[in-house]
């Protein structure tokens, strides 16, 4: 019996094609540099790069010199590709938790125009807060706060710099919604732990409607308290960013707990906007003719 040669053995298959047809799959591009070109310093990563470059596969392919003129290609330029980047987007976006609809919440789709001034300083503090972030992110005022009037945007403008931090800087960030957060941990002790110690060392946390209150009175049981202090004290400690709203102010949060008040006030106090509560500003009921 004939044993069957290997191309009969693949016929059939279709080799699989890479996902990225221009590093296929590798991760990283390979670039060729005329020996005459000049190098510049990255600002972003502090190295040098070539100002012009030719992809490696041209070079081999023909594409860029005779081969008596290879030798001036002789030097070497690599970089990540794309796609590493946008695959770590991506599983950074998963376990962001935040909801598809909320990865849409952007600067751009945040209106301004004919908004009162409070509004737009916030949006200006938000905008500014990313701006600077990279400066900041591991001193003592390294946080943000948007507080006061709900309906105003604190959310949105809190989660655009979220959604920019990852996307743009590739930071991690979780989201806990305050109210939606203990009530999915309150009776599974084991998810709490493990949830909290997430809160503690993500790179960035982003506490949703902080103590949102109830008929006029927080919501903050001595538990639920405990617990956010245990995080948010950790963070002070360490230098590590939280993103907060909140419809309390700043001392409503200190009469709520002093020790844990006191705290975001000092790691947010750069980046503090205090909306008033004026149910006017809240975009929810806009278009209503009896508010």
């Amino acid at each position: 019996m004939l044993s069957q040669s290997p191309a009969a053995a693949l016929d059939g298959f279709e080799q699989k094609k890479p996902e990225c047809p221009i590093c296929n799959d590798k991760g990283v591009v390979i670039y060729r540099v005329h020996y005459k070109t000049e190098w510049v310093e990255d600002p972003a990563f502090k190295t040098l790069v070539p100002v012009e470059m030719v992809p490696e596969a041209d070079f081999f392919a023909g594409k860029v010199c005779s081969p008596k003129d290879a030798w001036q290609w002789r030097d070497t330029y690599s970089r990540q590709c794309e796609c590493v980047i946008r695959k770590r987007i991506e599983r950074l976006m998963k376990a962001s938790e935040i909801t598809d609809e909320f990865k849409k919440m952007g600067f751009k789709n945040f209106i301004t125009k004919g908004k009162p001034q409070v509004i737009i300083d916030a949006y200006e503090c938000a905008l500014e807060y990313f701006q600077d972030f990279q400066e900041i992110r591991h001193k003592r005022q390294n946080s943000i706060a948007l507080l006061g009037q709900p309906g105003a945007g604190k959310t949105h403008l809190l989660m655009a710099v979220a959604n920019n931090l990852m996307k743009k800087l590739q930071v991690p960030v979780l989201y806990f919604p305050y109210v939606e957060g203990f009530s999915d941990l309150k009776d599974d002790f084991d998810l709490l732990e493990e949830k909290l110690e997430r809160m503690k060392q993500v790179d960035v946390l982003f506490i949703d409607d902080l103590f949102k209150p109830v008929k006029g009175k927080p919501r903050a049981t001595e538990w639920q308290v405990e617990q956010i202090y245990a995080v948010v004290n950790y963070r002070y400690l360490n230098h590590k960013p939280i993103l907060i709203s909140s419809e309390l102010t700043v001392d409503e949060l200190i009469d709520v707990d002093e020790a844990l008040g006191t705290r975001i006030f000092q790691m947010c106090q750069d980046y503090t906007v205090v909306i008033p509560r004026d149910i006017k500003l809240n975009h929810r009921l806009e278009g209503l003719t009896n508010v």
